[in-house]
C-alpha cells in the first residue's frame, strides 16, 4: 500500500485554480444560458408585433360581439312590447271599463303590467296610459291624472305620430326628474286611432351596466347616439363631457357606418370602435372608447416577462453551472485527496492532468487489492454457507456422496469418522418487544443472532457452520465425532444460548435439535425434518427446546378443532366493512384454536384456512387477489409468522383493511350506476305501478341497498323521487292540455282520489285550483 500525505483543506477546496474545473464551469454555463437568451430575444423581437395585431383584432371582434348582444336585447324588448300591445286585453273595451266597479278586471290588468315589468331586467317601470274623459294611469296601480303637466307629458307620447317609438325625456312623474330612455307602443296595436299607450321606462343603471360590456377594461367610455346625433345614454370611467364631445364629433365625421379609428387625448392614445344598431324607425350608433395601453397591456407584460425570465435564467444558469461544476469536481477533489502524495503534485500547481495522477495511483491500489483478494479467498465461511444453501435447495442432488465429501473437505471440513446434526434457533416475542425491531428490520436482528451463536458455539463444537435464514431464525450445522456425552452437550448449548439471547436481545427462543446422520446426501432431509419438527412448538411466547431424538409423534393423536361459527362471523364483519369488529373476531378465532391444542402445527393450518376463506370472499366480490396483494405470496408470509398477536395484526393490516377500503371505493361507483339506471327507468315509466322492490329486482340488488343508494347519491328517498316526477308531469298536463283531472291522475300513475290528496300535499293547492291560478296568471 502506498503512503499518502494529508493536505491542507484550503488548497484542496480552491477548485477554481484547476483548469479542469474552469473549463467545465464555462462549458456548462454556455450550455445552460445561451439557448434561453437566444429564445428570449427571438420571442421578444419577432413575437411581440404579431401578438399585438392579434390582440387589436380580438378587441374589435369582442366589441362587435358585445354590441350585437345589446342590439339583440333591445330588439327582443321591442318585439315583446309589440306582442303585449296586441294582447286582446288592451282593446277598445278599456275605454268603457269602469275601473272602480270592475275592480277584478282592474286587478288583472295591474297583474298583467307587473308580469310585463318582471319579464325583462332592463325594464324599470311599465305604465298604461288611457286617454279618456278623465285620463287614467296604471303603473301598475290605478290612478287618475289630475296634474296638467303630467297629463300633457303622457298626451305627447300618444300624439307623436309613431305607433312604436324610443324617446328620451324628463319624466315629470319621477321623483328626481331625471332623464329616462323609454319605449312606448300605442294601443290598440291595430291601425285604428289610439286611445292609450303602453310605456316602458328603461332602467338606466341596468342599461349602463349592459353598455359597460363594450369596455373590456377598467378605463374608457361608451355611449349611444340616435339619428339626431344626440347622446341617448353614456357610460364613462373618469372621462369628462369634453372627452365625450370630441369622440362624438370624430365618430360623426367618419365615412363608414361601422369601423374603428384612434385619436389622442391628454397624452394618451385611444382606440374607438363604432357601429350601427337598427331600431324601429330609427338607427342608433354605438361607440366604445378604450386606451391602447389597456388593449396591449398583456403583450407589454409578456415582453417584460420574457426579458426578466431571460436575465433570471442567465443568473440562475450561472448559479447552477457553479453548483454543477462543483459537484462534478468534488469526487475528483476527493480522489486527489486520497491519491496525491504531496502538495507539490496538485494539478493547479504544476499543470499536471488530474486523471493522470488518479490513473497512476489507481494502478497501485489495484495491485494491493489483488493481494488482499488472495488473502480473502483463504477465508471460506461464506463459501461454506453457499455450499450448504445449494445442498439444502437440492441443486447438488446429482452429485455422489464421494463428490460431496470432496467438496466439503476442500472448504476446510474434516469429515473422517464424523456425524452431522442440525440445531435451529428461532426468535419469538418480537411483536411484543419494545426494544427490538422498532423499524421492522428483521435482517439486522437475525444477523445479531448469527453473531451470538457463532461466538458461543466455539466453546462447544470444533466444526460448525452458521446458516442465516434471514427470517429471525438461524441454523447451526454441526460436524462432530460420535460420543456418548453429545446429547448432554447439545442440551447445555441450547440452554446457554437461550439465556444469552434472552439477555442481549430480550426475545424468547425456540431451539430445535435434530437427529444425527452420517451421510452428506442426507443433510437436505435434515433441514426438512427440523423445519417440520419445530412446528410442534407451542404457540406461546416462552423459551422452548424441541429435541427430535426424543419426539415420538404423540401429538398426532390430538383431535383437531376448527371454529366454523367464528369464521362465519369474521366473513360477515368483513362484508359489512367492520375492521375493528373483524380484528376482535380474528383474535377470538385464534383463542378458540388454542383451547384444544396450542402447538403451531395444529394452529397454523386453521389460520391458513381462515385466510383462504377470506380470500374466497375477496374473489367472490369480483376482486382479483393480485390486485389487492400486489402479487405477494401471502400464504408464505403468513406461514413465517411465529406469534399469534402478530398474525392478528398481519390479517387486519395486510388483508382486511386494504380489501374493505378497495370495496368501499367500488361501492360508491356501483351505487351511482344503480341509481342512474333506476332514475332513467322512472322517467320513462312513472305512469306504471312502480315499487322499490321491483326496481331493486330490475337492477339485481335488494331493496335495502337500492334505498340506501338513493339517499346517498340523490339525497332523497326512492318514493319521494317517484312522487316528485309524477307531480311534475301532472303539472305539465294541467297547464298544457285540456285533459280531465281524472285522466291526468291515471296518466301519472295515481287513482283520482289519492291524486287530489297527494297533489295538494306536494303543491299546496288542489289540481283544479292550480290549473285555474296558472291560467289566470
Amino acid at each position: 500500500m502506498f503512503e499518502k500525505i494529508k493536505l491542507p483543506n484550503k488548497s484542496m477546496k480552491n477548485g477554481w485554480k484547476s483548469q479542469y474545473f474552469r473549463s467545465n464551469f464555462i462549458l456548462i454555463l454556455l450550455v445552460v444560458s445561451i439557448p434561453g437568451i437566444v429564445s428570449g430575444i427571438g420571442l421578444y423581437w419577432f413575437g411581440v408585433g404579431q401578438v399585438e395585431e392579434e390582440l387589436t383584432e380580438s378587441h374589435e371582434k369582442q366589441i362587435k360581439d358585445k354590441a350585437e348582444n345589446i342590439d339583440d336585447q333591445l330588439e327582443y324588448l321591442e318585439v315583446s312590447l309589440s306582442y303585449w300591445a296586441f294582447d286582446p286585453r288592451f282593446n277598445y273595451s278599456l275605454v268603457e271599463l269602469d275601473f272602480i266597479k270592475e275592480f277584478q278586471e282592474t286587478r288583472d290588468i295591474s297583474k298583467k303590467l307587473m308580469i310585463i315589468q318582471g319579464s325583462n331586467p332592463l325594464i324599470e317601470k311599465v305604465e298604461l296610459y288611457l286617454n279618456t274623459d278623465k285620463p287614467i294611469l296604471l303603473n301598475p296601480n290605478y290612478s287618475l291624472i289630475e296634474d296638467q303637466m303630467k297629463q300633457a307629458f303622457y298626451q305627447s307620447i300618444l300624439t307623436n305620430n309613431k305607433t312604436v317609438s324610443w324617446n328620451k325625456f324628463t319624466n315629470q312623474g319621477n321623483e328626481d326628474n331625471s332623464e329616462k330612455l323609454a319605449l312606448s307602443h300605442n294601443i290598440p296595436g291595430v291601425s285604428r286611432p289610439p286611445f292609450g299607450s303602453i310605456i316602458i321606462t328603461i332602467d338606466n343603471t341596468k342599461l349602463i351596466q349592459l353598455m359597460e360590456t363594450l369596455i373590456p377594461y377598467n378605463e374608457g367610455a361608451t355611449f349611444l347616439l340616435n339619428e339626431n346625433e344626440e347622446v341617448l345614454i353614456s357610460s364613462t370611467t373618469n372621462k369628462n363631457d369634453a372627452f365625450i364631445s370630441q369622440v362624438k364629433e370624430m365618430t360623426i365625421n367618419q365615412e363608414e357606418a361601422t369601423g374603428s379609428f384612434s385619436f389622442d387625448w391628454e397624452q394618451e392614445t385611444y382606440s374607438v370602435s363604432y357601429g350601427t344598431m337598427h331600431r324601429i324607425r330609427d338607427n342608433w350608433t354605438y361607440v366604445s372608447v378604450a386606451p391602447i395601453s389597456s388593449i396591449t397591456s398583456p403583450i407589454v407584460f409578456i415582453s417584460k416577462l420574457i426579458l426578466v425570465i431571460s436575465f433570471s435564467g442567465l443568473i440562475l444558469g450561472f448559479i447552477m453551472s457553479w453548483f454543477a461544476s462543483t459537484r462534478i469536481y468534488t469526487p475528483i477533489r476527493k480522489l486527489l485527496h486520497v491519491f496525491v502524495e504531496d502538495e507539490q503534485s496538485l494539478p493547479f500547481q504544476n499543470n499536471k492532468d488530474e486523471f493522470e495522477i488518479i490513473k497512476e495511483n489507481w494502478t497501485k491500489v489495484t495491485n494491493e487489492s489483488q493481494k488482499l483478494q488472495k488473502q480473502l479467498s483463504a477465508q471460506i465461511p461464506q463459501l461454506k454457507q453457499s455450499f450448504l444453501l445449494q445442498l439444502r435447495k437440492g441443486y447438488l442432488y446429482n452429485y455422489s456422496e464421494l463428490e460431496l465429501r470432496s467438496r466439503m473437505q476442500s472448504y476446510g471440513w474434516q469429515l473422517n469418522h464424523q456425524q452431522f446434526l442440525l440445531v435451529d434457533v428461532q426468535l419469538t416475542g418480537v411483536f411484543e418487544s419494545e426494544k427490538v425491531l422498532k423499524d421492522n428490520d428483521e435482517s439486522l436482528v437475525t444477523f445479531t443472532l448469527e453473531n451470538i451463536l457463532e461466538e458461543y458455539a466455539k466453546d462447544y463444537f470444533e466444526q460448525f457452520t452458521v446458516v442465516n435464514y434471514h427470517d429471525l431464525s438461524v441454523g447451526l450445522l454441526i460436524v462432530t465425532p460420535q460420543e456418548s456425552k453429545l446429547k448432554m452437550r447439545l442440551n447445555h448449548f441450547a440452554e446457554g444460548a437461550t439465556s444469552i439471547i434472552n439477555r442481549i436481545l430480550e426475545l424468547k427462543v425456540t431451539v430445535t435439535i435434530s437427529e444425527s446422520i452420517d451421510k452428506v446426501k442426507q443433510i437436505p432431509h435434515l433441514f426438512e425434518k427440523v423445519s417440520y419438527g419445530k412446528r410442534y412448538r407451542t404457540f406461546e411466547n416462552k423459551n422452548q427446546i424441541i429435541n427430535l431424538t426424543e419426539w415420538n409423534g404423540e401429538d398426532n393423536d390430538h383431535k383437531f378443532f376448527y371454529p366454523f361459527e367464528t369464521e362465519k362471523e369474521i366473513i360477515q364483519a368483513i362484508r359489512r366493512g367492520k375492521v375493528l369488529e373483524s380484528e376482535q373476531l380474528i383474535r377470538q378465532f385464534i383463542n378458540e384454536l388454542k383451547e384444544t391444542d396450542i402447538h403451531e402445527i395444529n394452529i397454523q393450518p386453521g389460520i391458513i384456512q381462515l385466510f383462504s376463506m377470506i380470500q374466497h370472499e375477496i374473489i367472490h366480490s369480483g376482486i382479483h387477489p393480485n390486485e389487492l396483494f400486489e402479487g405477494k405470496n401471502m400464504i408464505e408470509e403468513l406461514s413465517d409468522i411465529r406469534e399469534l398477536e402478530w398474525i392478528v395484526k398481519w390479517m387486519v393490516e395486510k388483508v382486511v383493511t386494504p380489501y374493505v377500503e378497495l370495496l368501499e371505493g367500488r361501492m360508491d361507483v356501483e351505487m351511482k350506476r344503480l341509481v342512474e339506471h333506476v332514475v332513467a327507468y322512472i322517467d320513462q315509466h312513472y305512469m306504471l305501478d312502480t315499487s322499490l322492490e321491483e326496481c331493486a329486482e330490475m337492477v339485481n340488488t335488494n331493496p335495502y341497498t337500492l334505498s340506501k343508494s338513493f339517499k346517498k347519491v340523490l339525497n332523497i328517498n326512492f318514493i319521494d323521487y317517484l312522487t316528485n316526477v309524477r307531480i311534475d308531469k301532472a303539472k305539465e298536463l294541467l297547464l298544457n292540455t285540456n285533459m280531465k283531472i281524472a285522466d291526468i291522475s291515471e296518466s301519472v300513475g295515481y287513482r283520482h282520489s289519492y291524486f287530489n290528496r297527494i297533489f295538494k300535499k306536494q303543491v299546496g293547492v288542489p289540481p283544479s285550483q292550480y290549473r285555474k291560478m296558472e291560467s289566470s296568471g
